[in-house]
């Protein structure tokens, strides 16, 4: 998806070393996509960024790269890569995005700042979760959930493969983390009840 006209006027620090913002995107008729800046072991990676105020940005680590989890959420990365000359990683296999990436990556593979891909297929055929180190506890969730007034799937009309989502998001479960960091949503802690509850709603 291109870059939402929208930016971002403030950043939360949700706990020590990840970041997280988020924008009202009309082109998804206002609901929120979010992006976070992870920072570990001498990196800080920008996923999926929307874009963030000058001033607000200023307050941050300068990045050092930025992780893409599907072709959908291009976002604000080609502008973010020019002004601070810095790599985008996107996945292995994804169709062509706006610009070339630098790098690519598939899964199982450890990105900088520890980021380990896990490729979590329904919303494309190509698509990824973030691990953060197991000191940081969190996995950044692209379009397999959302979070309004509650923890819901990601309209599941929208998605390529629904039963692939559906058993992406039960493989969840399994995952060591407890804070979920969401690209639709703000951060959720004790997030795997509510997971299970998504599930059961679905009945499937």
């Amino acid at each position: 998806m291109s870059e939402p006209p929208e930016v971002a006027g403030s950043v939360e620090l949700v706990v020590p070393g990840i970041w997280h913002w988020l924008v009202h995107n009309s082109a998804i008729g206002g609901s929120p996509s979010s992006s976070h800046l992870i920072e570990f072991g001498g990196d800080c990676v920008l996923v999926d960024p929307v874009r963030l105020a000058d001033e607000a940005l200023a307050e941050l680590p300068d990045p050092t790269a930025i992780v893409l989890t599907a072709k959908c959420h291009q976002r604000a990365a080609w502008r973010y890569r020019r002004q601070f000359g810095i790599p985008v990683h996107m996945p292995e296999g994804a169709p062509p995005a706006g610009e070339e990436p630098d790098a690519r990556y598939a899964d199982g593979d450890v990105l900088a700042a520890g980021l380990r891909a896990v490729r979590t297929p329904g919303p494309e055929p190509v698509h990824y979760c973030l691990l953060t180190d197991p000191a940081e506890d969190a996995l950044i969730c692209s379009d397999l959930l959302m979070y309004t007034d509650h923890l819901q799937f990601v309209p599941l009309r929208f998605h390529d493969d629904p039963d692939a989502t559906r058993a992406s998001v039960r493989g969840l479960l399994d995952l060591p983390f407890g804070l979920l960091l969401l690209d639709h949503g703000p951060p959720q802690r004790d997030p795997k009840p509510q997971i299970e509850m998504v599930l059961d709603d679905d009945g499937r």
